[in-house]
Order: C-alpha cells, then sequence, then structure tokens
C-alpha cells in the first residue's frame, strides 16, 4: 500500500482524483471490482487527502458520483446484454456467487442493491443482475443512490481519519501489518453498517 501511495502521490491532484474516480466507476460498471474492488482506491484517496495531497470534500463528492453512475452503467449492461455479458469467461467461474446475489435480489428487492454495495463481489455484479432482473430503474436508482452516498463518504473518512497513523504503523510493525489493520478498520465499518441495517429492519 505505501508503494502505490507514493506512486499516486507522485501524480498531480487531477490525476489523483481521475485515478480515484475511474476506479470506482469502473468496479460495476466493467466489472472492475473483480480486480481491484472499488473501497481500496477510495481508502488510499482518504489518506491522501489526510496528507493534505487532495481535498476530502471535492474527493466525497467524486467518490459518491462515480459510484452512482458507474453503478447506473452496470445496471444498464445487465439491462441490455444479460447473461451474455454473466457468462464470460471470468465471471462465469463465480456462477454459484451470481446465482446467490439473483436470489439475495430477490428476496431483498431494493434493499438488496444498498446492502450490496458494502461486499466487494456484489458491489461489482449486483446492478448488472438487477438491470438483467429487471428491477424497476426508479427503485435501483434511490437504493444505489443512498448506498453511494453512504459507502462513499464512509471510506472516504475511514482512510482520512486513518492516514496519519497509518504511517506510524507502518513504521513500526511493517507494511503487512500495515494493510492488515486497515483491512480491521474497513471490516469494522462494514460489520457496524450491516448490524445496524438489520435492526432498522427489525
Amino acid at each position: 500500500m505505501s508503494a502505490v501511495l507514493d506512486s499516486l502521490q507522485n501524480l498531480p491532484a487531477w490525476a489523483v482524483y481521475l485515478v480515484i474516480g475511474l476506479l470506482v466507476f469502473a468496479e460495476a460498471a466493467v466489472f472492475v471490482g473483480f480486480v481491484l474492488p472499488g473501497e481500496t482506491a477510495v481508502v488510499l484517496g482518504g489518506v491522501m487527502a489526510s496528507q493534505h495531497v487532495i481535498s476530502i470534500v471535492p474527493l466525497a463528492v467524486l467518490v459518491v458520483l462515480c459510484a452512482i453512475v458507474g453503478d447506473s452503467v452496470g445496471y444498464e449492461v445487465g439491462r441490455h446484454f444479460g447473461d451474455r455479458v454473466l457468462g464470460l469467461g471470468p465471471l462465469r467461474r463465480h456462477a454459484h456467487r451470481l446465482d446467490g446475489a439473483r436470489e439475495f435480489l430477490r428476496t431483498r428487492g431494493g434493499v438488496a442493491v444498498f446492502l450490496g454495495r458494502w461486499t466487494a463481489f456484489l458491489r461489482a455484479v449486483l446492478p448488472a443482475v438487477a438491470g438483467l432482473s429487471r428491477l424497476r430503474y426508479p427503485v435501483f436508482l434511490a437504493w444505489n443512490a443512498l448506498g453511494g452516498i453512504a459507502w462513499g463518504v464512509t471510506f472516504c473518512l475511514v482512510g482520512y481519519l486513518a492516514g496519519h497513523s497509518y504511517k506510524v504503523v507502518e513504521q513500526r510493525i511493517g507494511t503487512g501489518a500495515a494493510v492488515i489493520a486497515a483491512a480491521i478498520i474497513v471490516i469494522g465499518v462494514i460489520v457496524w453498517h450491516r448490524r445496524r441495517s438489520a435492526e432498522q429492519a427489525d
């Protein structure tokens, strides 16, 4: 992670925004999430904001917009191309998980779009599955926007608040442990949001 941070820090601010925005957009739009989960780029952006390389507010706005638009593109891909796209090589290997995503969407409806935002695999495929399943777009858009705002702001702040401590952890116990510590923070946020959603559902 440190090497990635150093590489991004050598870019001008506009290029950092561009890279992060494209990664978040492409996660569901073209299934880049199978290679690089979007929250990784967002957390790195938050870290860089804490180091004053970029600014946190424009970053959060960019991430939210790219998340919402990217998922909307993924929805249209699923609606127009459907099983042809989900049957491609890299996705075909996850056929059982795609079946699980369809069932999740069938049982939870629009709420699944919001909840799926917090899981890397579902975040990458659920918009396309929603389009394929003909979930009404206004319903999809409402839950997609809500999830994009909550997810985008949360992970920007996770990186921002952990930013300065990340360097301390890395220097004292090594890069590997620093990555684990960052992962624990991310997992903690996800678990908290899922428990809160379950309590609200009850």
